[in-house]
């Protein structure tokens, strides 16, 4: 009699196990970035079909965040024709930095990423200097800015070079000074009006949080704030933008002044919003950043192709997280998925332990913290848990095995550092539930990172911005 023998079934592989097997390893950031081949930047070539590639951090103070993610937006815009730099930054000073890595004509102040002395004796106007210095005033993006100005030279400013904008809303007082000083090139006419509309808001710029509560303790007595205001400067540009985009300058001057004074007016929305409607604030600031981004995508035409610096807090869709879970929370990342489907793909940066550069309370000096181990049931421990010091893992579906992505679907915590960092509430203040490969297409994940190499460590003085820093400066 014959007995067939059965092979006794195998038990499903962990997802410690799938991890080892399939993420792509790399040596220290120094070696990966010295590789002839570029070996690890062409593992996201297939990112390249994006429209918009959003690409994120987990924290505003590690240099291997801001070094690899420079790096790869420099394969990108080399190999595969970005054109639009957009960051987690204001306006008018990511366009100082634009006019000098496009070498732009027409007015306006020109900066690179320096130190303050250096640019006094270069004649320039620093930037990036409201709290917190080091987010982007760091040797980072210093170097990638003067990678990029080299790359633009000899290319059409409007066509071929690659730009650099802001998206952020924090800077109300200096939009409106932008619009003014803007208006007075072209149109002073036009100027004295939007002084007049901009003079009472001003007097509220260097304490906007202050006027938003104005508004919610004095609208009984009949003050709802200058809505009316902003809104008319903004009207009275669009109504003369053939005038204007004709006048000087390839529009290109006339498309700042326009984002400042639209800037303007989801500001005052925004600062009034935070006492009224708070949950609703975090919504705005993003919705404003996101429809930023479209608005340059449109100005740059139909090849353009952008970009995102941005925390993984905003990249990353919020619909896999608990900020979409129980807050209601919009960001980014889910309104760039809802508008360009799989035209928009998000990469996170993420580690586990090492320095950070960040504060221990807002507008305090920058310190360099030691950043915990990840906590257990997180999906730091479980990458740090593989040995693998540093790798880089595509979570798509077809792209991903099927088992690992199945596999990391179970919801884990993730950790978030913004501009402060407070150790001790760890568990409360820096980390959230996600679900990894539904929130981020592909990760970056080093074991242990460094702080980024700041340019000054003192801070000035500044308005408190309470959502920025809730949670903790994200």
């Amino acid at each position: 009699m014959h007995f067939s023998r059965q092979s006794t079934p195998q038990p499903p592989a962990s997802p410690l196990e799938l991890l080892r097997r399939h993420v792509h390893p790399f040596p220290s950031l120094p070696e990966a970035l010295d590789d002839p081949k570029k070996d690890i930047f062409r593992y996201f070539d297939s990112f390249s079909s994006a429209k918009v590639l959003l690409i994120g951090d987990a924290s505003h103070g590690t240099s291997e965040f801001y070094a690899f993610r420079a790096a790869l937006t420099r394969y990108m815009i080399e190999h595969h024709g970005y054109n639009i730099i957009a960051c987690e930054a204001d306006w008018p000073d990511a366009e100082s930095t634009d006019r000098y890595v496009r070498r732009r004509p027409g007015p306006g102040p020109r900066a690179t990423i320096e130190s303050e002395a250096e640019a006094r004796r270069a004649g320039r106007e620093p930037s990036f200097m409201r709290f917190p210095r080091w987010m982007w005033r760091n040797k980072e993006t210093h170097d990638f800015v003067e990678w990029l100005r080299c790359w633009n030279k000899g290319k059409d400013m409007k066509k071929e070079a690659t730009g650099f904008y802001g998206l952020d809303l924090y800077s109300m007082g200096a939009s409106m000074r932008a619009v003014i000083a803007y208006l007075e090139q072209v149109d002073k006419d036009m100027a004295e009006t939007a002084k007049r509309c901009y003079s009472r808001l001003l007097d509220w710029s260097e304490d906007p949080h202050e006027y938003g509560l104005e508004t919610l303790v004095s609208s009984g007595k009949g003050f709802k704030g200058y809505e009316e205001d902003v809104v008319q400067v903004l009207q009275n540009m669009l109504s003369k933008r053939l005038e204007y985009e004709r006048a000087k300058w390839d529009g290109e001057e006339f498309h700042g002044g326009e984002q400042n004074a639209r800037l303007v007016k989801d500001a005052e929305h925004y600062y009034k919003a935070m006492y009224y409607a708070r949950d609703e604030s975090w919504n705005l600031r993003d919705t404003h950043m996101f429809q930023t981004l479209q608005r340059i995508l449109d100005h740059r035409g139909s090849y353009s192709k952008a970009i995102v610096w941005a925390h993984n807090s905003h990249i990353g869709d919020a619909r896999a997280t608990s900020m979409g879970w129980s807050s209601d929370e919009l960001n980014v990342g889910q309104l760039c998925k809802e508008a360009y489907g799989k035209k928009a793909l998000a990469i996170g940066c993420l580690g586990y332990t090492g320095k950070v550069a960040a504060a221990k309370r807002w507008d305090g000096d920058m310190s360099v913290m030691h950043v915990k181990p990840a906590l257990p049931n997180s999906y730091e421990r479980l990458m740090h848990d593989t040995g693998i010091k540093n790798f880089v893992l595509d979570l798509r579906t077809k792209h991903c095995d099927r088992a690992l992505r199945e596999a990391l679907m179970e919801k884990r915590l993730e950790r978030f550092i913004g501009v402060i960092y407070a150790p001790a509430t760890e568990r409360q203040s820096h980390y959230s539930f996600a679900v990894l490969p539904e929130q981020l297409d592909g990760i970056v994940y080093f074991d242990e990172t460094e702080e980024v190499g700041a340019l000054e460590v003192h801070q000035p003085p500044g308005p408190l911005e309470f959502d920025e820093t809730w949670p903790f400066g994200l």
